[in-house]
């Protein structure tokens, strides 16, 4: 018997959703979305789950995460339910749902508790900065580490685990089964979504939006190889200083143009944005920009008389790492991945 919350609507208010019990079920957005088939009513299906409180099935879907908010089911609604931004606070629930720590739920939900923890690691920065009087080049390499083994364990301790409750959620209860080598013949959907995010091309009037986003996934990954791998802060090989150069640009001046849309909110997608939306451009900015400037100063000699730069940077890279890597809405970019290649393996196992 499938169970119904009446109080859900209210759960996911908290993680952004805007009237959509306002919905009455016409189909508007179902007729326009371009992800809609005749075997699936899509978002339609997802609306009446979330009006109805139905969240076994909201947490069996994959759906939400295939739909990337090009905002015209909101635009076409007749009853302003903002399917689209249902859609978006689904994900955040999921995201909730998902993560073993319980953090991502308070963190979405609660503006002063997101706040206090971006103070609390700023905070943390400072004081070892003062525990080390300040020693620039040792909190450099101290930094360098920090940045090599938080990668790994915020993967092994937090995402992983997360992917795995992801899967139980959406393949294991459902009961699909599939073999180990459905799951290897299914991988290279994993690598093209997360590299490609080809499913957005399927947006009508998308093309430019998913360009943007192509271009940022592979500025943001290649500036973390090379600072993290190839030491940008640390080399003196030309080759590396100008490709880190290259790909910190890239990563401001992309999120230049998010954070203006959010700004202007001309489009629907940036009409109801939430803490977590303005968290992720403006740090992921942040991180572009104080990079290129760290490495600039290191290349002109003025580092040393300027070393608080370096410790911007480093406090903005530890809330990143720590905060809105594991926590926010940088999960979506891991989670839309595993779905798509969720989705094809329960596509394999049923033929």
């Amino acid at each position: 018997m499938n169970k119904i919350d009446p109080q859900f609507g209210i759960k996911l208010k908290k993680y952004g959703a805007v009237d959509f019990t306002a919905c009455y079920n016409c189909g508007n957005c179902t007729a326009v979305c371009s992800l809609s088939t005749q075997d699936s009513s899509f978002p339609r299906e997802m609306v009446r789950y979330g009006v109805m409180g139905m969240q076994e099935e909201i947490s069996a879907s994959l759906k939400p995460w295939e739909c990337y908010y090009c905002g015209e089911c909101s635009e076409h609604c007749p009853q302003t339910a903002n399917p689209g931004e249902l859609m978006q606070a689904l994900r955040r629930w999921l995201t909730a749902k998902y993560d073993w720590t319980g953090l991502s739920g308070l963190l979405y939900k609660s503006l002063p508790l997101s706040i206090f923890a971006f103070l609390l690691l700023a905070a943390g920065v400072i004081g070892y900065g003062a525990y080390e009087n300040f020693n620039l080049a040792k909190i450099m390499h101290y930094g360098h580490l920090f940045e090599m083994i938080s990668i790994g364990a915020v993967f092994a301790i937090i995402l992983l685990p997360n992917i795995f409750r992801m899967w139980n959620f959406t393949v294991l209860k459902p009961g699909s089964k599939a073999g180990i080598g459905i799951y290897f013949k299914a991988m290279g959907e994993l690598f093209i979504h997360m590299f490609t995010q080809k499913r957005a091309l399927g947006c009508d009037d998308n093309q430019f939006r998913w360009f943007e986003h192509f271009i940022l996934v592979l500025g943001y990954l290649s500036l973390l190889f090379t600072t993290v791998v190839l030491d940008w802060f640390g080399t003196s090989n030309q080759i590396i200083i100008a490709i880190g150069y290259l790909f910190s640009a890239i990563v401001f001046l992309v999120t230049i143009d998010f954070v203006s849309g959010r700004i202007k909110r001309k489009k629907e997608i940036s009409k109801y944005s939430q803490p977590s939306d303005w968290f992720f451009v403006i740090w992921l900015f942040l991180m572009g920009v104080t990079a290129f400037v760290v490495r600039l100063f290191i290349d002109l000699e003025l580092i040393v008389d300027n070393s608080w730069i370096y410790y911007f940077h480093l406090i903005i890279l530890v809330q990143w790492a720590l905060i809105i890597v594991p926590f926010g809405k940088w999960t979506h970019f891991m989670y839309r991945s595993f779905a798509m290649y969720f989705a094809r393996v329960k596509e394999l196992a049923k033929k």
